[in-house]
């Protein structure tokens, strides 16, 4: 067994999206600070809601996924045939933009606080320009543990620690997304079984946490991404009581080229983009697809 240990910090940084929603970004603020296949990790949380009220209106996407984690709050998602989607606290939805989706998510508050994650995925070439497609997850669909470290949701992939293990509702896309989220409470340690061959990172936002090695404790600061190395173990020790997300996901090894919205391979691949969406032929008027959640 090879332990995983903490490669590189990105720290997050304030920035603000959408209509001027403020948001801390750690992944994605530079092609630097991408991990193969993730290309960006936001957390928005406000309880002032000059912070996010105006929300992310209508805006396109094409080439990758993304996964919406609202831990306070409500949003309604909407796309570009009218369809419909609440996000509420604890609720997940993972959205496939492949050839092209147009959608807004706007609060449905106007007050109290409103905090979650904003993930980009990225996609293979192969499947970039396949059919939009996306669920909603209530928080019930969403496995909970209790642990004698403290609890872990898994939304993606299939947790295992020792003897346990627990499957998410998002199975069996290319990139074998693992997604958790960690409560751990003072003095407690949790050793994780990650794929061995998966980029993995981990990113407290509720506390710190501390990554071991057969040498030593690393410190991950709160809203700080912690870049590991490959290996098939991941330990990780709370110091004080803390919330964690563990990531990891098999990389693509292909070309990325983004602009905003739009992630390809090569630059005429954006350029064909922007004039889809400039001529109203990203989404190929096609009806976005549902994802099928893991029984």
């Amino acid at each position: 067994m090879t332990a995983r240990v903490l490669q590189r910090l990105i720290p997050s940084i304030a920035a603000s999206d959408g209509a001027g929603v403020k948001i801390k970004r750690s992944l994605g603020q530079n092609p630097h600070t991408r991990l193969d296949p993730f290309l960006m990790l936001d957390f928005f949380g406000s309880d002032k809601a000059g912070d996010y009220i105006k929300g992310f209106p209508p805006h396109p996407h094409r080439g990758f996924e993304t996964v919406t984690y609202m831990l306070d709050g409500h949003m309604l998602h909407e796309d570009h045939l009218g369809n419909q989607g609440h996000l509420k606290s604890g609720g997940v939805q993972w959205m496939t933009a492949g050839r092209g989706i147009i959608h807004s998510e706007m609060p449905q508050q106007e007050a109290g606080l409103m905090q979650g994650f904003q993930l980009w995925l990225n996609l293979p070439a192969k499947e970039k320009m396949k059919a939009a497609a996306y669920v909603d997850i209530a928080p019930e669909q969403i496995p909970q543990l209790n642990l004698p470290q403290g609890s872990a949701k898994v939304i993606a992939g299939t947790l295992q620690s020792g003897n346990l293990q627990q499957s998410g509702p998002i199975q069996g896309l290319t990139t074998d997304p693992q997604y958790y989220d960690l409560q751990l409470e003072a003095g407690q340690s949790i050793s994780l079984q990650l794929p061995v061959t998966h980029n993995a990172f981990v990113y407290p936002y509720a506390g710190q946490v501390l990554v071991q090695d057969d040498k030593e404790l690393r410190k991950v600061p709160e809203h700080h991404a912690g870049v590991l190395t490959h290996g098939n173990t991941l330990t990780l020790v709370a110091e004080h009581s803390s919330r964690v997300l563990v990531l990891a996901a098999a990389p693509i090894g292909e070309p990325i080229v983004q602009y905003g919205p739009f992630v390809m391979n090569s630059m005429a691949e954006i350029e064909q983009a922007i004039s889809d969406y400039q001529q109203g032929k990203l989404t190929g008027d096609t009806a976005a697809a549902t994802i099928q959640l893991a029984q």
